[in-house]
């Protein structure tokens, strides 16, 4: 019933949903270009309708009832993002206690312009030694979903041309908020707030 009703939100929000569930058992999923609260809204949507268990990490101040309740129920785990590195820690703490598991986040970090992509989701896939799968929202075209899984090679440089040349086309709802794909350096992640 749940995924009836998310792809009937789905068809009257004007997206087309494509993609598979990967095969593999873990990965991480990232989702691109993130320059609106939307994003998140119609992720979760996609979500259901694909009946895909893939969690994200949420604000602990958002695990209030009944919104924790729900978030909960849609994957999310509570993080206190005032403690430095936890995000990565705990992910990768999750992939390793887990047969499978799915986690997905935005490599922007935010939906606003910043000198590039957060470092955590790559660190997060050759620390827990997982896939990135790459998702993706494109409002030009109306469509969002999964694409390409991928292997990271270590060559960050390599890797990181791959997934700029993948992302190359996708449009944001706000284009002008699109960070560029690359990785920030640490000293920037950390004033953007990793």
């Amino acid at each position: 019933m749940l995924r009836f009703i998310a792809r009937q939100l789905l068809k009257l929000g004007g997206w087309t949903p494509v993609g598979e569930i990967p095969t593999e058992k873990k990965a991480v999923v990232i989702a691109a270009p993130h320059t609106s609260n939307w994003d998140g809204i119609w992720g979760l949507i996609y979500r259901v309708e694909r009946g895909f268990d893939i969690h994200f990490f949420a604000k602990d101040t958002l695990f209030w009832f009944p919104l924790g309740w729900i978030l909960r129920a849609l994957g999310g785990i509570p993080l206190d993002r005032k403690v430095p590195g936890a995000a990565v820690q705990r992910a990768v703490e999750r992939f390793t206690n887990s047969d499978t598991f799915y986690f997905g986040l935005a490599p922007e970090g935010t939906r606003s312009l910043k000198q590039g992509w957060k470092s955590g989701f790559y660190r997060i896939a050759t620390e827990a030694n997982v896939p990135l799968v790459l998702g993706f929202f494109d409002y030009r075209t109306r469509r969002l979903g999964i694409g390409p899984t991928m292997v990271l090679s270590g060559d960050v440089d390599a890797d990181m041309q791959l997934i700029r040349n993948y992302y190359a086309d996708f449009q944001g709802r706000h284009p002008e908020n699109a960070s560029p794909v690359r990785l920030m350096s640490d000293k920037a992640a950390s004033s953007a707030g990793t």
